[in-house]
């Protein structure tokens, strides 16, 4: 599974994390993290709001996969199944 997968599972259990502990959670550096949330906004997978000096990520449930394996799938069904592994 992918660092975006692991992001999106995180989000999920905890939609306020701050980037450092998104690094620390995946193993990774911060300036990752940040191109992981870039490419997951950039992708229609989250949404960013921005809450006084901070952003908070909202994850789009209903965004189809783009893979062509899982094309017929959407993020609300990527974390419901990676989400039986927590």
């Amino acid at each position: 599974m992918g660092h975006h997968a692991h992001v999106l599972i995180a989000l999920d259990k905890q939609p306020d994390y701050k980037i450092e502990q998104l690094a620390e959670i995946l193993g990774v550096t911060t300036r990752s993290v940040v191109n992981i949330l870039n490419d997951l906004v950039d992708g229609g997978y989250l949404t960013k709001i921005r809450s006084g000096r901070r952003n908070r990520y909202e994850i789009n449930r209903a965004a189809s996969l783009r893979h062509l394996t899982s094309g017929d799938r959407t993020v609300r069904d990527l974390i419901k199944y990676l989400g039986k592994f927590r």
